[in-house]
């Protein structure tokens, strides 16, 4: 029952966004886990994520007609 409702909870918080910076870790850790250091960035961090997911997500033309 437990193991049910945590996979639940995972599906939810996939479907809002809400593990959208969890997301972004991995994906950055499996993709410059290999290179240098010296010449990858550093992740973003938490504030700095979301405001860019936010300006991509809300900038621009937003309508249909």
């Amino acid at each position: 029952m437990i193991n049910k409702i945590n996979t639940l909870w995972r599906l939810i918080r996939r479907l809002s966004g809400d593990d959208a910076y969890e997301q972004y870790l991995e994906y950055y850790d499996r993709h410059h886990q290999n290179k240098v250091k010296i010449l990858c960035q550093k992740p973003l961090s938490k504030a700095e994520f979301f405001k860019q997911w936010q300006d991509e997500k809300w900038n621009g033309i937003k309508r249909c007609c």
